[in-house]
């Protein structure tokens, strides 16, 4: 499930108490539970138009923090924030449309509202949005731009981006065929620990494709991926293993034991 954002950058924070006094006051009072004080002060600010006052009104109606759960009220606040051009607020009402909390599920309107916070830099809401455009059906399916924002999210990190950009050019689906590049793309993702891209980096090693032709490279990165709990990686691996001299298979074990993520 994908999760709303719940804490405001210090940044953020600071912009904030000096852009409105009381703002600090509110911070305050929530960081001490006392919620119906930072409810009080940061609805006065709100109305007033403060875009992260109403963003912290939107969290406390999210999560029943000193008043009644609400995602209708949370969503309402989130909004107003998010029309504001607060980032953060613009990707928690991308996630609300998506999943359809406190009104009803609308894809249309997420994308809307993700594409606005990824044009911010938000990387969740580039990951977000290119999976509307890479899994939803009819018009708003969409390879060629899924690509764009995985592209966006995977150059920053994520893992997940960084993998399924792997797929796509894996599949040659939005952008032209590469095996090569999709191997470049897993292995990204498979360094920091992801178990789908090890598998499919493990599995190009052992057919050569995209990559050298590797059984002790293949069984190292089966063997890593069942570690992080891929079903089928354990039942490859042994495919693998089987083609091996037993010179190899005690390659692969070692350089798998000594095997750790990047950071």
């Amino acid at each position: 499930m994908k999760r709303t954002r719940l804490i405001v950058s210090l940044l953020v924070l600071l912009v904030a108490a000096a852009c409105s006094g009381g703002f600090e006051d509110g911070l305050a009072a929530y960081e001490a539970g006392n919620y119906e004080q930072a409810l009080k002060v940061w609805r006065r600010l709100a109305e007033e138009g403060s875009a992260e006052a109403q963003f912290r009104l939107g969290v406390m109606y999210e999560n029943g923090q000193g008043v009644e759960a609400s995602g209708t009220e949370a969503l309402a606040w989130y909004r107003k924030a998010a029309e504001q051009g607060l980032t953060v607020a613009q990707y928690n009402v991308g996630v609300l449309y998506h999943e359809g909390r406190g009104t009803m599920r609308d894809d249309a309107e997420a994308v809307n509202w993700y594409r606005r916070a990824a044009e911010q830099g938000d990387v969740q809401a580039a990951y977000n949005l290119a999976l509307i455009h890479d899994l939803a059906e009819g018009t708003l399916q969409d390879p060629a731009e899924a690509s764009k924002w995985y592209r966006m999210a995977a150059e920053q990190g994520h893992t997940k981006a960084q993998t399924n950009l792997g797929l796509l050019y894996d599949q040659g689906r939005g952008v032209e065929q590469d095996f090569a590049e999709a191997a470049a793309w897993y292995r990204r993702a498979a360094e920091r620990g992801n178990a789908m891209a090890q598998y499919n980096l493990g599995l190009m090693h052992e057919e050569g494709v995209g990559v050298e032709e590797d059984p002790v490279q293949a069984y190292l990165w089966l063997s890593v991926s069942a570690s992080f709990g891929h079903y089928e990686a354990l039942g490859e691996r042994d495919r693998v293993a089987a083609t091996m001299s037993p010179e190899q298979v005690a390659q692969a074990k070692q350089l798998a034991n000594e095997w750790k993520p990047e950071p």
